[in-house]
């Protein structure tokens, strides 16, 4: 079931469950007796949660209108505590809709009885804060509060609890019919005046151990009570209330990317649709490197629904994937894909996992089960092609100074991918096309990703074609070809040179790096940097030219990714163009944000095989 709204909370790291316990920590030693678990979720009061009557967060729960962007880049609530205002106790969500409230506020006689302007509530949303103490009692950290202990945050335990009739479950220390204690939204809502303090109902949802948010969640917050309890005697070993932010909804998809056609088209070959989208590997989305992107807006459990739906609300044929992570791929994609009709092969990366079992990245290819079978599927890994060129072609002692430094240059980890898939429902021979073509050739790359190295990304891309030029030309065919991914290289280099035009002018800068003498020179001759294929990109045929960006972020705003084709065999039919920077930019400062969850824009080509396509 895909829940309707969702709870955004930082994501303990399981890296901190194999650490040393310091001397001083809380935590046991000792494994846990014999123990059972109870659980119990309340839902909270509904309360406005911004005292400004214009703010778009009084009615809408939106990931956009909650995020950073949308809150003036802070995520602070502000109260107002001065006594003679008519605000006094009004929370308000940002500073904005404070100076906005502001403006409607006067000055009350000490001798007046004083009602507040607002509900007096601070509700923060999930990238707020909260003024009270007991919001640090969050998703991720928790409180101790029975048997009249002090919880963590060192604010006593639930002290107030009124008596119920009815003996609650074992485990259980308290119902929550009055949550004074949880002063879940800052300030304390009062009736008449202010010194009569207001009931705030809590309502129990749910006994299960995991529980969905749904529509009825909106606005409100979350409270788990878990009780742990020994199975032989019944008694209560531990007790936690953990407390989320304000839920909120699913995020809306992004805007639909309308299709441009071609001008040159028509004729009988088969026709697929091809998507490339380089999705932002957990492993690197992270908010040293994002900070103008919300922390939850980072989280996996939010952008992989975001990143799913927009790569099936495409309806794609083949999907071409980067930056998919291998545990990832296992655990999230491929059920996924498979549920939506896809089959798929992966490659990661070769180096090793960043400190646990499936943290690296790699390239991630699907067809669509109707419409093509497999044939072959192949892997390229740019380390063993170097190893290869340097003691068969070059000569070289790996072990020796030369060798040593030639494979360090060249040894990035990055893969390639290549299948043969075949039309499920082949065309069949006509008077006119006597020889239909029924297979595509895909492949699928990430190249190295560090910018002063473009000597390293033109080496890879040639290797990559020499490779392409042997599988293909040996099938004795004439195989279409397309080669989707993140090439990390502007129009402007040296790879996009080589790819568009067969070879690489000798004047290129890139060919030319003035390296300096511990860095060895990895590229031959460039009157010998050719290939023979002729590739067009799929965007410039279409368009006239290629996108603005298809990667877009505060440090870097351009194009890296890119779908080429075999000219002779493959037509491109239509084109996704990249939305305006006033779209990227409508809830967030760059990407990711709350609207798109990678910082990459996927690139969308209808595509046709071209009928008896001449034989090379």
């Amino acid at each position: 079931m895909r829940p309707h709204a969702y709870m955004y909370g930082k994501k303990l790291d399981e890296r901190d469950f194999d650490k040393t316990l310091p001397p001083h920590s809380k935590k046991s030693r000792d494994p846990p007796s014999d123990h059972e678990f109870s659980y119990r979720w309340f839902r909270g009061p509904q309360k406005e949660p911004c005292a400004y009557e214009q703010c778009p967060r009084r009615t809408s729960f939106s990931p956009h209108d909650w995020s950073i962007h949308a809150l003036g880049g802070s995520g602070c609530s502000l109260q107002c505590v001065s006594t003679q205002s008519s605000l006094y106790k009004s929370t308000f969500c940002n500073s904005n809709c404070f100076v906005q409230g502001w403006k409607s506020q006067y000055t009350i006689r000490k001798d007046t009885p004083k009602t507040p302007l607002g509900t007096g509530s601070s509700s923060v949303g999930s990238s707020a804060g909260s003024l009270n103490d007991e919001d640090a009692q969050s998703v991720g950290s928790s409180g101790s509060i029975g048997g009249g202990l002090s919880n963590e945050n060192g604010s006593s335990g639930n002290q107030n609890q009124p008596s119920t009739p009815n003996a609650p479950p074992r485990g259980f220390v308290g119902a929550y019919s009055s949550a004074q204690s949880f002063n879940d939204y800052g300030a304390s809502n009062f009736e008449a005046g202010y010194g009569e303090q207001q009931t705030e109902e809590w309502v129990e949802i749910s006994r299960d151990q995991f529980y969905i948010p749904n529509t009825d969640d909106l606005g409100r917050k979350l409270k788990l009570e878990a009780s742990a309890y020994s199975s032989e005697t019944g008694e209560l070993l531990m007790h936690r209330v953990v407390k989320t932010d304000l839920v909120l909804s699913r995020a809306p998809p992004p805007p639909k990317r309308n299709l441009v056609t071609s001008k040159t088209g028509g004729g009988g070959g088969a026709r697929f649709r091809i998507l490339t989208y380089n999705c932002l590997a957990e492993i690197y989305a992270t908010q040293q490197q994002y900070p103008y992107c919300d922390f939850w807006a980072l989280s996996w459990d939010f952008r992989f629904q975001n990143i799913l739906r927009e790569i099936v609300d495409v309806g794609p044929d083949v999907v071409c994937l980067q930056e998919v992570q291998a545990d990832h791929y296992e655990d999230h994609f491929y059920s996924a894909m498979s549920d939506a009709g896809f089959e798929g092969v992966y490659k990661q990366k070769t180096r090793q996992s960043m400190g646990l079992a499936g943290k690296v990245d790699g390239c991630a290819l699907f067809w669509r089960r109707t419409k093509f079978h497999l044939v072959e599927s192949y892997s390229i890994e740019f380390n063993e092609l170097a190893q290869r060129q340097a003691s068969q072609v070059l000569g070289m002692n790996p072990r020796s100074e030369e060798g040593a430094a030639y494979l360090n240059r060249l040894s990035k980890d990055n893969v390639a991918q290549l299948v043969v898939i075949e039309l499920a429902q082949p065309s069949l021979a006509t008077r006119s096309n006597r020889e239909p073509i029924n297979q595509v050739c895909i492949a699928n790359t990430h190249l190295y990703s560090n910018k002063d190295f473009p000597d390293v990304k033109l080496w890879q891309t040639w290797q990559l074609l020499q490779e392409l030029e042997t599988f293909v030309l040996s099938r004795g065919t004439n195989l279409p070809l397309m080669i989707c991914g993140d090439f990390n290289s502007t129009p402007d280099t040296a790879v996009y040179d080589l790819m568009s035009r067969q070879a690489v002018h000798p004047g290129h800068p890139d060919v030319n790096m003035n390296n300096a003498d511990d860095t060895a020179s990895i590229l031959p001759d460039a009157m010998s940097i050719t290939h023979a294929f002729q590739l067009g990109s799929a965007y410039n045929t279409v368009i006239g030219e290629e996108p603005k960006a298809t990667n877009f972020t505060t440090g870097f705003k351009g194009v890296l990714d890119y779908m080429w084709y075999s000219a002779q065999n493959l037509r491109p039919l239509s084109t996704a163009p990249i939305p305006d920077e006033s779209v990227l930019t409508q809830h967030g400062e760059a990407l990711p944000s709350t609207q798109y969850s990678s910082d990459h824009l996927m690139l969308i080509s209808d595509m046709q095989i071209i009928s008896g396509g001449s034989r090379q």
